[in-house]
């Protein structure tokens, strides 16, 4: 993802909007609608009806920006129509590029503290070691998506 610059937020444009529009079309739909500055340097997403489509605009101070995601499976999450206009984080949008649903991210796997006994050191009584449970743990987290927040 495009790094964004500190103090931009990100606007979702609540309800359905026509995929066909373009830059021109989106902005005058954030000026009209969400009754915001196109040009002032925040980011835009709209949604289309099936789900799996979102536009993103963005004015980064040189020019205008259009991103557009699919998603292969599933569908982006979204607010409903009479939330009205929502605000999220640069960490939920990072969310909700993904296909995760932003509004519940949360760590699937939290690593534990390690005994001062050090990595290789038995410490119970089955006799299983510290560095075969970092090991196990560590094959969980490869097997995880996680979102950071």
């Amino acid at each position: 993802m495009i790094p964004l610059p500190a103090g931009v937020r990100v606007w979702l444009a609540t309800g359905y909007t026509d995929m066909r529009k373009g830059f021109p079309s989106l902005a005058l739909q954030v000026q009209e609608i969400l009754h915001r500055d196109p040009l002032g340097g925040h980011l835009f997403c709209f949604r289309g009806r099936r789900g799996n489509l979102l536009k993103v605009i963005w004015h980064d101070g040189q020019g205008a920006c259009l991103f557009t995601k699919r998603l292969e499976r599933g569908r982006f999450i979204w607010p409903s129509p009479a939330e009205g206009v929502v605000t999220i984080s640069s960490a939920q949008l990072g969310c909700l590029l993904s296909g995760i649903d932003w509004r519940h991210a949360q760590e699937t796997w939290r690593p534990t503290i390690a005994r001062q006994s050090g990595w290789g050191a038995r410490d119970n009584q089955d006799g299983e070691s510290v560095s075969r449970r970092r090991d196990d743990c560590r094959d969980d987290c490869r097997a995880q998506e996680f979102c950071s927040l």
